[in-house]
């Protein structure tokens, strides 16, 4: 190699080490104490209902503003669409058959909750706050935390929409968190990091024969000079395509599906009261950062945003979760850190990430050790590509079973689906890359043949892994 050449190359790899030292000798610097963690988790909202991943209606103009200062990962999704679970799964970094959280009733054990995050960073030190829905059995662990304001209190498995006081006073839930947040930051001791879990009920609808979404005051008239468009797949002949075990008066899906989006009128105003409650949290989202501005701790503060499920609004005529179409799975994830918002600024991911990546990542941010029980990535050592992005990942569900809600099985990458309903071995090959409403089932296709067996045999092998066998 000519000798001007190795002298260009050796100033060029010096040059970089001095930038990122000094780079990071300004982080150091500027932010000297371990972070402050703020986790958001919403109730049922999909990945589309937000302004940044492209809803044009939809106004989130604080959350899109956090996103654009961090990384938003457009590929997120859980491995069990429904609160309890994907709850559970957040919390411990592992699949429903590793957690065994398979219903609303079963409470988490002490061995269990002294595995999760919150409580490995309150035994680091950090002091622990939780706002909100835990929505985990009916005994959380209050005592695991140093500041508890849970909307379930009395053992309801859902919080009212409306939160009524010792003292008569009436608020909505999302206010009422609102005000918890405003108060747990005033009260935080600056001298040493805290965690604050914030978890909505927004935008869960309000469970009832019909069920029905309740609007905080000053909101209820935002959205009513727009029309909402049908879903691509609302037309009655994708409800009439579903098999016989699924097209039934029974399956919870329809019933709710009949209750909020059965007529055009009932569409219209139910996603506007969806979109509604998404807004107000934004808006809680918007005080919370103004607050830390007014503290001087928003550049020590790392904010993650996420569902906890997805949402299906009407689409194929069903409502609700659980079942393995992208609606149903996929979710918002922002995780904005502003002690590398120089380096990853408005960074969009298109890697797949799960609920059981939430811990990894927020117990590698807080500079603990990821313990090996964990089956999620510490997500910015994918992102950077430290470690290979998984290539796809193990779906189940399993609550109550047919005919209320199928019980399914299946395996997810960004080009191919395939999906099990494992009472009657029925299954959906989908090609969602091309096809990302899901509407040919390619599983007959002999074009898709090749592609239909490999996925049975990585279903096979995660099956055997995560499924029930493993438990």
């Amino acid at each position: 190699m000519p000798s001007l050449l190795r002298q260009y190359i050796l100033f060029i790899c010096l040059f970089s080490i001095v930038i990122h030292l000094n780079g990071q000798e300004k982080v150091n610097n500027k932010n000297p104490k371990r972070p402050n963690i703020i986790f958001i988790l919403t109730d049922d909202q999909r990945w589309d209902a937000l302004g940044v991943m492209g809803n044009s209606i939809l106004k989130t103009p604080n959350l899109d503003k956090i996103a654009n200062q961090g990384v938003l990962f457009k590929n997120a999704y859980v491995t069990t669409s429904i609160c309890c679970v994907s709850r559970a799964s957040i919390l411990s970094g592992k699949y429903e058959y590793s957690h065994r959280i398979h219903d609303f009733a079963t409470d988490m054990s002490k061995e269990m909750v002294d595995q999760t995050f919150p409580h490995l960073l309150k035994e680091a030190g950090y002091y622990a706050g939780f706002i909100g829905k835990y929505g985990i059995g009916t005994h959380p662990p209050a005592s695991d935390y140093n500041y508890w304001f849970n909307t379930e209190e009395g053992g309801k498995m859902q919080p009212d929409y409306i939160q009524t006081f010792s003292n008569g006073r009436r608020l909505h839930d999302t206010d009422t968190i609102d005000n918890a947040i405003q108060t747990f930051l005033n009260t935080v001791d600056q001298a040493s990091p805290f965690y604050l879990s914030v978890s909505f009920k927004a935008p869960h609808e309000q469970d009832g024969n019909p069920p029905k979404y309740f609007i905080q005051p000053g909101f209820e008239k935002l959205y009513t000079d727009v029309q909402i468009p049908s879903p691509i797949t609302g037309d009655e002949s994708y409800w009439n395509a579903f098999p016989d075990f699924f097209r039934t008066n029974k399956n919870f899906a329809r019933q709710r599906w009949k209750g909020l989006f059965g007529t055009p009128e009932l569409y219209q105003e139910n996603v506007k009261n969806y979109y509604r409650l998404i807004t107000g949290i934004d808006a809680v989202v918007g005080n919370m950062m103004k607050k830390l501005e007014a503290l001087k701790i928003a550049d020590n503060t790392i904010i993650v945003f996420m569902g906890d499920n997805g949402m299906s609004l009407g689409e194929k005529g069903i409502e609700g979760k659980w079942f393995g179409n992208e609606e149903s799975i996929r979710v918002p994830l922002i995780i904005r850190d502003p002690r590398t918002a120089d380096k990853i600024k408005q960074y969009k991911a298109s890697q797949i990430a799960l609920n059981i990546d939430i811990a990894p990542t927020i117990l590698s941010m807080a500079g603990l050790s990821i313990p090996h029980e964990m089956e999620g990535m510490n997500l910015f050592d994918v992102v950077s590509g430290k470690i290979p992005e998984r290539k796809s990942f193990f779906y189940q569900h399993y609550f109550l079973g047919s005919p209320n809600i199928p019980k399914v099985e299946g395996v997810v990458t960004k080009d191919i689906k395939y999906m099990k309903y494992i009472e009657h071995g029925y299954e959906e090959l989908y090609d969602i890359l091309h096809d990302p409403h899901e509407i040919d089932n390619l599983v007959k296709n002999p074009n898709y043949k090749n592609q239909l067996n490999e996925m049975r045999k990585k279903y096979s092998k995660l099956s055997k892994k995560y499924g029930p066998s493993a438990e």
